[in-house]
């Protein structure tokens, strides 16, 4: 068996694939992240460990040691101008985040036509992905928890609570959660204009938020769990 880590912002979210399908996956809170030494305790045979990490030196340092307590050393992706069926034109393709590389290789992986691939987290990030595979870029702004948290961090008399999308809300918490939204679908439908044309484009969406706006996204759309995981699944196979 292969574990394949992505380490996020907030949570640490693992997979563990047999070269064909997924045998398990589960995910981590960072707060709690002395919790995944019992996960690994539980996973049996281990062959490889590959990961994607985005929350720096000091928890890949931690996730390092519990590893190392079971015997695995863990190899960290970087992001490649070109391999597996992507090629990068980020200006410097190295400062492109390992987990985007990653969801990009996911992406093409289980679409091999035109994508917006769209992952939703503590951030958002919007990534175009054409139907010859070349990543032209993306944009990246505060997730849908980050806005709400914000308004209520720097404001006087707007709370971080719990609201609804509504179509014309007539309360805060309403008016903040709608408001966000509508600058999450619409930073998201504005970028899938730009592939909408090619054949068979999607919105490949995935992350915590996603179920809180694939029911409002007018384009075309296909939830996805975890493409971070699916594009180290791909990373791999054999070529």
């Amino acid at each position: 068996m292969d574990l394949l880590l992505d380490v996020g912002n907030t949570r640490l979210k693992w997979g563990l694939h047999d070269g064909v399908r997924w045998c398990g996956q589960g995910a981590v809170l960072l707060s709690a992240l002395d919790g995944f030494a019992d996960v690994l305790a539980g996973l049996g045979p281990i062959r490889r460990v590959l990961g994607a990490n985005v929350a720096g030196a000091t928890v890949g340092g931690r996730l390092g040691a519990f590893l190392g307590r079971a015997g695995l050393g863990a190899e960290w992706i970087r992001p490649m101008a070109e391999g597996y069926g992507v090629r990068n034109a980020y200006l410097d393709p190295s400062r492109l985040g390992a987990d985007r590389w990653a969801a990009l290789v996911g992406a093409r992986a289980i679409h091999g036509a035109a994508a917006l691939v769209v992952t939703s987290g503590t951030a958002t990030t919007a990534d175009v992905l054409d139907g010859r595979g070349v990543f032209q870029g993306g944009v990246i702004l505060p997730g849908l928890d980050l806005m709400r948290l914000s308004l209520a961090r720097d404001t006087a008399q707007l709370p971080y609570t719990d609201g609804r999308f509504e179509h014309m809300p007539r309360r805060t918490a309403d008016a903040i959660q709608t408001g966000c939204l509508h600058a999450q679908l619409g930073a998201i439908e504005r970028m899938f204009r730009l592939v909408a044309a090619e054949p068979g484009s999607l919105c490949l969406l995935n992350g915590g938020a996603a179920a809180s706006l694939a029911p409002l996204l007018e384009c075309p759309l296909r939830e996805v769990d975890n493409l971070v995981l699916e594009g180290l699944a791909r990373m791999l196979m054999p070529d």
